[in-house]
């Protein structure tokens, strides 16, 4: 069938791409390369041929509606965001104007179109705020309580689906994503610290944890991900569902797990907590397990060895 993937140029979207096309399903690849990179399609370009285009547009385009229209997609993957709680703290604005208007205007196109369906990639680990301990891991059931405008506009986005859902029988499952890691991941920026860790080991530098090393979060590897997006296609309609480990990890532990495997042996540095950032976090997978016949494989151990790995065989530009 033909589908849609926005933000397909990053390191999630891009390895929904490749699963796609494997599987045989023609993709459209919508993505204003802000944060994404055509590296991250060399695979899907030189390789699927007619199957696959690739669109450079931002979602909150006029012309995206237009072109979801002529392109006609079966199922859209939503990826595409601004990814940084920090910089929905410093520019809310700019954050709700491309995670909710950009985000209205790909189900606009996606009505319009005739789509089946939306899967969105939605935040576990803000949409349910910061939320008690004892509540860990998180069910979909607990409360959605979001502390930064960033998990405000994945909340508004959920409530959307529903509402569309609701009016114009456009189906959806919204996938709450604990911290996604791996392959591709930019090492850039204040996002995806197990990229920032494994950039800065590999370059020799010396790498910074905020607050004291015991903020924890659930780390799930990229290809396990990928495999609920690419069973949500007809499966867990209507729902939101947890894609996580249900395992805490502290900072700490994971910067030691990095190391070890780049073979630094070179303690961090240590600065103030950030605005935004949640004490703790993980995400029960239970109901993905029932409803997509889902579950995490990867190790942390495993899944931070490869990731290494691959920045050590492709050291980013």
């Amino acid at each position: 069938m033909r589908t849609l993937v926005t933000g397909g140029a990053g390191f999630i979207g891009s390895t929904l791409v490749d699963r796609l096309l494997a599987e045989g399903h023609a993709v459209d690849v919508v993505d204003d390369l802000s944060t994404g990179s055509l590296a991250n399609l060399t695979d899907a370009r030189s390789d699927a041929g007619a199957a696959f285009t690739f669109h450079r547009l931002d979602i909150r385009a006029p012309e995206l509606v237009e072109l979801m229209v002529r392109r006609r997609p079966e199922v859209v993957f939503h990826l595409a965001a601004q990814m940084d709680v920090r910089v929905s703290v410093s520019e809310p604005v700019r954050d709700a104007g491309i995670n909710i208007l950009g985000s209205l205007q790909v189900l606009e196109g996606a009505r319009r179109a005739g789509a089946r369906k939306v899967v969105f990639a939605s935040s576990g680990g803000t949409i349910y705020g910061d939320p008690d301990p004892v509540a860990l891991p998180l069910r979909e059931t607990h409360p959605q309580q979001p502390v930064s405008p960033y998990g405000v506009a994945k909340k508004a986005v959920g409530d959307y689906l529903v509402v569309y859902r609701q009016l114009h029988d456009l189906e959806f499952t919204a996938l709450a994503l604990a911290n996604i890691y791996g392959p591709r991941q930019n090492p850039h920026g204040e996002a995806g610290v197990v990229a920032i860790f494994a950039g800065r080991l590999l370059a020799g530098e010396q790498c910074t944890i905020y607050g004291d090393g015991t903020k924890t979060r659930d780390y799930t590897f990229v290809d396990d991900v990928v495999d609920a997006f690419a069973r949500a296609i007809d499966r867990g309609d209507g729902l939101l569902l947890n894609i996580g480990t249900g395992l805490e990890t502290s900072d700490r532990q994971l910067y030691d797990l990095i190391a070890a495997a780049a073979g630094v042996h070179q303690e961090p540095r240590y600065a103030p907590d950030r605005p935004g950032d949640l004490r703790r976090s993980s995400l029960d997978p239970g109901r993905a397990g029932v409803h997509l016949g889902w579950r995490p494989w990867t190790s942390l151990a495993v899944g931070t060895g490869a990731t290494v790995e691959w920045f050590r065989r492709r050291p980013p530009a």
